[in-house]
């Protein structure tokens, strides 16, 4: 969905003209750009081809993305090329894989949604998770390369943070579909020993409510994407809420249930790991400034937008760590795309004449 708003960027003329900025967050569920010249577009990471000449003519597309490719899945070869975050390999490398392709022509399509003008040259910053190989990386900027003119990738949690202003003493949390990215900001740029990723994420939860709806109710009959719309829609870790009455089909016939128990335990499977790599960061940083640290816990990414997860956070980091203070980001689609572009704004051009 385009939302015409500009992106809160200091754009010096005289640096940008015939430059188009893209700050991206390629994601394994969402991929989400902000462009210098105000575009702001997310699509779902799914691309499909047609299966046969059948399915071609139906379709009358040789590719088709987000959720018209989730929607057409039956007639497609459907590929969420990034798993976990990263690309899939196999032993032959990224190359030889149908995802790298889908990479690319995922990136190419939301390039194309920022809507360059053909005159301009194009400057990405592409936020990666936290941990992502020396494999991936290359493999990104691969698939990157044939849309822009210029590349630079950046961890997702460390654009939220420089999107923010938030550069010293916090601790941000990145969740997403494939990944939890956790990154201890002090004022430099971050290594490896502050940056923490985990697969207890999105795709994880949509697992464990599968497994507590099948437990409970064993004549339910759904998919793991029926399953992924019910969470995104109702997902909660709050004791106190109204009850969630889905509709799912019993041998054919539609039949409600109660999943509000399901759904919390599933949704709050996440806290314990996520509060384990908190005190990890926490422990091994500098201990004049730890209570400063916990004290600024930045929530950030779709599955911040699970109700109740901040205070939940809160309570567990309590218990555990003594303490803390969570703070929810108001953008949580677009947080990484928009730090991601205030960086390509940021850096000298000189920088990206050497990327080229």
């Amino acid at each position: 969905m385009a939302d015409a708003q500009p992106v809160d960027v200091d754009v010096t003329p005289e640096k940008d003209h015939g430059v188009l900025y893209l700050g991206i967050d390629l994601g394994t569920s969402r991929t989400s750009v902000c462009a210098s010249n105000g575009v702001r577009e997310t699509i779902e990471s799914f691309v499909g081809y047609p299966k046969d000449p059948v399915a071609q003519k139906l379709l009358k597309k040789d590719v088709l993305f987000g959720q018209e490719a989730r929607d057409k899945r039956l007639s497609l070869n459907l590929y969420r090329p990034l798993e976990h975050g990263v690309l899939k390999f196999n032993d032959g490398g990224a190359e030889d894989t149908e995802e790298l392709r889908a990479a690319r022509d995922l990136v190419k399509e939301i390039v194309r949604l920022a809507r360059p003008r053909k005159d301009e040259l194009v400057y990405a910053v592409i936020g990666v998770p936290a941990q992502a190989s020396i494999h991936n990386k290359d493999a990104i900027l691969q698939a990157a390369r044939e849309s822009v003119d210029s590349v630079m990738l950046c961890s997702e949690p460390f654009s939220v943070a420089y999107g923010l202003d938030m550069l010293e003493d916090v601790l941000v949390i990145d969740i997403g579909a494939g990944t939890v990215d956790l990154c201890r900001m002090h004022g430099t740029m971050p290594e490896d020993a502050d940056q923490i990723t985990m697969t207890t994420a999105g795709d994880f939860v949509d697992k464990e409510l599968a497994k507590e709806v099948s437990a409970a109710f064993p004549e339910a009959q759904f998919t793991v994407q029926m399953i992924k719309e019910i969470k995104e829609r109702y997902s909660t870790v709050e004791e106190t809420t109204e009850r969630i009455l889905v509709t799912l089909p019993v041998q054919g016939k539609p039949t409600e249930f109660d999943i509000t128990d399901a759904m919390r335990t599933a949704c709050q499977r996440i806290v314990p790991p996520l509060v384990e790599g908190l005190g990890k960061l926490i422990a091994t940083f500098d201990p004049e400034f730890q209570e400063k640290l916990k004290n600024r816990v930045l929530l950030a990414g779709g599955g911040s937008q699970i109700r109740g997860l901040d205070r939940a956070i809160e309570t567990s980091m309590h218990d555990n760590l003594g303490g803390g203070r969570v703070i929810r980001i108001e953008e949580p689609i677009y947080g990484g795309a928009n730090g991601a572009l205030k960086i390509a704004h940021d850096m000298p051009e000189d920088f990206w004449e050497q990327l080229k």
